[in-house]
């Protein structure tokens, strides 16, 4: 049997192979089938943990995505790039 520090290996390896968009899907499939309740408690612990780490690796594909977005602002007729922030879609901002 494998221990838990080589699953997690394992599971990091997955992950990283793994596309946002797969990931996601994935995640879409798991929780209809939790929803659905056909799974007994063991298969759907299984599922709910598998879960956690997709949901765990889309949010730090969705950081690092976010860390690279710049938005072009117009500040005296030119164009500049700026960090994307969570508050700068405000109009004061563009």
């Amino acid at each position: 049997m494998i221990g838990q520090n080589a699953t997690d290996v394992l599971q990091h390896n997955i992950m990283a192979k793994k596309t946002f968009e797969s990931a996601l899907s994935k995640l879409e499939q798991i929780t209809t089938e939790i929803e659905e309740g056909e799974l007994g408690l063991e298969k759907s612990l299984k599922k709910f943990d598998e879960g956690v780490h997709l949901v765990n690796f889309c949010s730090e594909k969705l950081e690092e995505a976010r860390s690279q977005v710049e938005l072009l602002v117009k500040k005296n007729g030119k164009l500049s790039a700026v960090p994307f922030a969570e508050d700068a879609h405000t109009e004061e901002n563009l």
